[in-house]
C-alpha cells in the first residue's frame, strides 16, 4: 500500500499560486478514486492507469503554464493600411468544467478591429487554448479571452463568441443530448455598434 499523501494546504486566492502536490500524490489520488468507484486500482488492467492520468493532466491542464500577455506579445503594424475586421472563425477547444472535472467542446469565433497592428492569427488559436486548458466555466473563458485580447491588443473594439457542448449535461444529469450552449460577449465599437455586432454573427454565420 501507498503512504497517504501528505496534505494541501487550504487554496489561495483565485488567480493566486497554489501548492501543487507531487507526482505521487497526484498518482495516490487517482488509485483512490478508481477504489471509490468501486474497482481494483492494483488489478493488471488499471496498474498503470494512475500514472498514465496524471500525464495526460499536464497535457489537458497546460493552460495554467501558459501566459496569455506571452501568446500576443509580438505584433506586426506593416498591414497595408488595413483597419477593417479581423475574424478567425471554428477555432475548436476541449476544456473541463470545473464543476464537475468532465469535458466540454466546441468553437470558439473572435474578432477585433485593430489599433495598431495585428496579431498573428494562430495566435488567437493558442489563446484559446490558454484558457481552454483549464478547469472552467464557458462563460469565465468567454470574458478571460476577450479581456486578453483587449489587454494586450489594445483593439477599438473585440467580439468572442463561444459554442460548446457540455458532458456535464449529456453523460449525468438531465442526459440531454445535442445542446449547445452559447455565450459571446463584446467590446469597444462592438459594444457601441450594432451594426458591427451584426456584421460579426453574419460572417461567423458565413453569409458574408
Amino acid at each position: 500500500m501507498d503512504a497517504p499523501a501528505t496534505p494541501l494546504k487550504p487554496a489561495v486566492a483565485a488567480g493566486q499560486p497554489v501548492d501543487r502536490p507531487s507526482r505521487e500524490q497526484a498518482e495516490a489520488a487517482v488509485r483512490t478514486l478508481i477504489a471509490w468507484a468501486g474497482d481494483d486500482p492494483n488489478r493488471e488492467g488499471l496498474l498503470e492507469t494512475p500514472a498514465r492520468v496524471a500525464k495526460a493532466y499536464g497535457e489537458l491542464f497546460a493552460g495554467y503554464g501558459q501566459d496569455a500577455e506571452a501568446v500576443l506579445s509580438k505584433t506586426f503594424k506593416e498591414v497595408g493600411g488595413y483597419d477593417d475586421l479581423v475574424l478567425v472563425k471554428d477555432i475548436p477547444f476541449y476544456a473541463h468544467c470545473e464543476h464537475h472535472m468532465v469535458p466540454f467542446y466546441g468553437k470558439a469565433h473572435i474578432a477585433y478591429l485593430p489599433h495598431d497592428g495585428v496579431v498573428g492569427l494562430s495566435k488567437l488559436a493558442r489563446l484559446v487554448e490558454v484558457f481552454a486548458r483549464r478547469l472552467q466555466t464557458q462563460e469565465t473563458m468567454t470574458a478571460q479571452i476577450i479581456d486578453a485580447i483587449n489587454e494586450n491588443l489594445g483593439p477599438r473594439g473585440a467580439a468572442v463568441m463561444l459554442e460548446a457542448e457540455h458532458m456535464c449535461m449529456t453523460m449525468r444529469g438531465v442526459k440531454a443530448h445535442d445542446v449547445k450552449t452559447v455565450t459571446h460577449r463584446f467590446t469597444g465599437v462592438f459594444a457601441e455598434d450594432r451594426v458591427e455586432q451584426d456584421r460579426f454573427f453574419a460572417m461567423v454565420a458565413g453569409r458574408r
